[in-house]
C-alpha cells in the first residue's frame, strides 16, 4: 500500500510528517522530492545502494542529416531547432518520446543515454529508505521519480512528494492508494491546500488533512475542511520544543514528548484512509 504525503506549498512540514509517520507506521520511506530530498537529513540512513538514472536523448549523425527540419517539426518540446542549415539539439529539453527518430526519413537520428540523477537506498531505525537525487543543472525530475516508484518494496510505503501541485506531484500520485495533505493555518496555506485537494480528487483516492503548527482553535483550515466535508486526520501543535528539535536536524519521533503525536496520527490515518 502506498500513501502519498503532499502539500500545496513548500515549508508546511510535509517531510517532518513523512519521516516521523514512516517510523510510527514502521513503513518504507520514499523521498520523491528529488530536487531537494532532505528526508535523509533526519532519518540518516546508512546508504548501501546507489543507482544511476539514465534517460534517452537524440544523437544526430551529421553524415546522414540533410537539415530538412522534419525532426524539428515533430518535436513538441522545443528540444530541436533549425538554425540556417543546421539542426541544433537542446538535450535537457528532450522528453525521450522518440517522435524525432520516427519523423526522420534518412536514419540520421538515433538515441543515446545520459545520466540525470541517482537513486539511493539504505536503512534507518529498521525501516527501508529510498530517495531520488536530481543532478545539478537538470530541469526534469519525472524520470527519476518514475524510476524510484517503479521499484517500490512490498508492504506500506510512505511517499514524500515534491511540494506544490506540479507535474512532479501528479506523477507521484499515480502510484498512491491514499493521500495525506499537510498544511498550516495561514491564508497562504489555505490557498495552496485548496489546489492540492483538487489534484488529489483527480485520482479518486481517500485522503485527509494534517494541520501543522496548529493553534488549537477553530482556524481557517478547520473551517475549510468542515465546509468541504474533508476529514482532518489530526494536528501537530505550534510548539517551541518541536521547532528546536527540528532545527537540530533531529527526528521528532525519538523525543518521548513528541512521539505520541505521531502514534496518534498513525492510528487516525488507518480510520481515514482505506487500509489494506
Amino acid at each position: 500500500m502506498n500513501i502519498a504525503v503532499l502539500s500545496g506549498k513548500g515549508g508546511t512540514g510535509k517531510t517532518t510528517v513523512s519521516t516521523n509517520l514512516a517510523l510510527a507506521l514502521k513503513s518504507n520511506y520514499v523521498d520523491c522530492d528529488v530536487e531537494e530530498p532532505n528526508g535523509f537529513l533526519f532519518l540518516k540512513p546508512k546508504i548501501d545502494k546507489v543507482e544511476k538514472v539514465l534517460v534517452d536523448y537524440p544523437y544526430i549523425d551529421s553524415n546522414k542529416c540533410i537539415s530538412c527540419g522534419s525532426c524539428v517539426n515533430a518535436c513538441q518540446f522545443n528540444a530541436l531547432a533549425k538554425v540556417n542549415n543546421d539542426i541544433m539539439l537542446f538535450e535537457k529539453l528532450c522528453h525521450s518520446c522518440g517522435a524525432c527518430e520516427i519523423a526522420c526519413n534518412y536514419g540520421a537520428l538515433k538515441y543515446k543515454k545520459r545520466k540525470t540523477g541517482t537513486i539511493e537506498k539504505g536503512k534507518s531505525k529498521d525501516i527501508n529508505c529510498a530517495r531520488g537525487v536530481l543532478d545539478i543543472g537538470e530541469p526534469m525530475a519525472v524520470p527519476i521519480i518514475n524510476k524510484l516508484l517503479d521499484n517500490l518494496l512490498e508492504g506500506l510505503n510512505i511517499i514524500d512528494c515534491p511540494p506544490g501541485t506540479s507535474c512532479n506531484v501528479v506523477n507521484a500520485l499515480k502510484y498512491a492508494n491514499g493521500a495525506i495533505l499537510v498544511t498550516e493555518p495561514t491564508k497562504f496555506g489555505l490557498h495552496d491546500l485548496d489546489m492540492a485537494v483538487e489534484v488529489v480528487k483527480m485520482f479518486n483516492i481517500d485522503y485527509g488533512i494534517i494541520i501543522n503548527k496548529d493553534d488549537g482553535k477553530e482556524n481557517i483550515i478547520r473551517k475549510y475542511c468542515k465546509e468541504n466535508n474533508i476529514k482532518i486526520i489530526g494536528a501537530i501543535p505550534y510548539s517551541k520544543d518541536i521547532a528546536e528539535i527540528y532545527s537540530k536536524g533531529e527526528i521528532l519521533y525519538d523525543d518521548l514528548n513528541q512521539k505520541y503525536i505521531f502514534d496518534e496520527l498513525a492510528e487516525r490515518i488507518k480510520k481515514v484512509i482505506a487500509w489494506s
